[in-house]
């Protein structure tokens, strides 16, 4: 997956703190228990995953379409 970033920070929504994951590249995260407050924080309505909700860079699959939208693409 070229020019696409697999690190993302995750803010939980709880209390702030920023954890650096490395994204999945094969499967949406819908959740994640935050190492700090111990909270679960899920994906907001109409976004595939936490990072997309949550993280400092969309996820994988996310980038993976802005890339290849960027050349010309026509809006549906």
């Amino acid at each position: 997956m070229a020019g696409i970033t697999l690190d993302s920070d995750l803010r939980c929504p709880h209390c702030g703190f920023v954890q650096r994951l490395r994204m999945p590249t094969d499967f949406c995260l819908f959740f994640h228990g935050c190492s700090e407050c111990k909270r679960v924080m899920w994906a907001k309505p109409g976004d595939c995953c936490v990072f997309c909700s949550y993280g400092s860079v969309p996820c994988p699959p996310r980038q993976h379409q802005a890339v290849r939208c960027t050349s010309g693409c026509t809006p549906e």
